[in-house]
């Protein structure tokens, strides 16, 4: 039986989950009578954590509002997700004020820590990477969460059951290179094994992870973010669309980003500096093209369509309704 001590601080983190408690629900959750429960809340009042009585019929104990915030009881997964919550504010630009008490926040919560859950949070810091389109994300599964970041951080290989968009349940092993949020949900990049190519796989859709014997030697240029978003960008979908586009990579980017296209340089590096416009060529997949037209409008930009011819006929069709709804409208005036 736990000693009254961890009882009271039980009783604690049961009045903080919120609402009132009745004696009757606290004693059957604290294995105790009536009377102790009555003993163990004198306990916190003595410490000044503002409880109040509620009576009547649903009456029992709550948490009353205080001058203070009472101490705080979080498990390794409460924990975990409130300071993953202020790391994703901060490094999506979520967070525009209070950087400070954000910072002093994170800082006293890891103080408390258990070790070994501090290095396993540890570990998920260090492999953790975010892309530039920030989302509300769904919380991960905190186990395999973990896992994976400890695999990533010590090279150690995963074995893991997968289910993929189609519904095919598999098992893989998996050389973990990073674990990357992104616009939503989170994702985790790296080798599949069994096929000796670089994959990447949503943590929702992964069933059970298990670290296995040995290491591995991941590349150089790993950059995990980078790497879902250029799998993104050449997914097979039922159209391929190369063009060139006269521009800067910015302007293109802005209007086709890393998470859609790739970008080619066209014009050799000489000793000089070079042009900022210049002609790259872009590859992507969509399913439909008829979405690319008015983007190309809106990039203003010199372009040429190398494939497919379909595109350019909708582009030709697209400029023709422009030009026809602008005739229709200097003819009204």
């Amino acid at each position: 039986m736990p000693r009254p001590t961890g009882r009271v601080l039980t009783l604690l983190e049961l009045l903080q989950s919120g609402g009132t408690r009745t004696v009757a629900e606290l004693a059957d959750r604290l294995g105790v009578d009536g009377r102790t429960v009555r003993r163990y809340v004198d306990h916190l009042v003595d410490l000044d954590v503002p409880v109040e009585s509620v009576r009547g019929r649903y009456g029992g104990y709550r948490l009353a509002p205080g001058y203070r915030l009472p101490p705080l009881m979080l498990s390794d997964d409460e924990a975990l997700v409130v300071l993953l919550g202020l790391v994703a504010g901060r490094r999506t630009g979520l967070m525009t004020a209070g950087h400070t008490a954000s910072e002093t926040a994170s800082a006293k919560i890891r103080r408390v820590l258990p070790q070994h859950v501090a290095r396993r949070l540890d570990a998920l810091l260090e492999s953790l990477a975010f892309t530039d389109q920030p989302g509300e994300f769904a919380a991960p599964d905190t186990g395999i969460l973990l896992t994976l970041a400890d695999a990533v951080r010590h090279h150690r290989p995963v074995s893991m059951r997968y289910t993929d968009g189609d519904g095919r349940r598999s098992e893989r092993t998996l050389h973990a290179y990073g674990i990357v949020a992104h616009s939503g949900r989170w994702y985790v990049t790296g080798k599949d094994a069994g096929i000796d190519e670089d994959r990447t796989f949503r943590l929702d859709r992964i069933a059970d992870a298990r670290t296995l014997p040995g290491s591995f030697e991941p590349p150089v240029d790993t950059a995990p973010a980078q790497r879902v978003l250029s799998g993104f960008a050449t997914t097979e979908y039922r159209h391929e669309v190369t063009l060139r586009i006269h521009g800067t990579a910015e302007q293109i980017r802005a209007h086709l980003p890393a998470s859609i296209a790739t970008l080619e340089d066209l014009e050799p590096a000489t000793g000089q500096d070079r042009a900022p416009e210049r002609w790259l060529r872009v590859r992507l997949r969509a399913e439909r093209l008829d979405w690319l037209p008015p983007v190309l409008a809106a990039l203003d930009r010199p372009f040429v369509i190398e494939h497919p011819d379909e595109l350019r006929a909708l582009v030709v069709a697209f400029a023709d309704r422009l030009a026809s709804y602008a005739r229709k409208a200097w003819a009204r005036s």
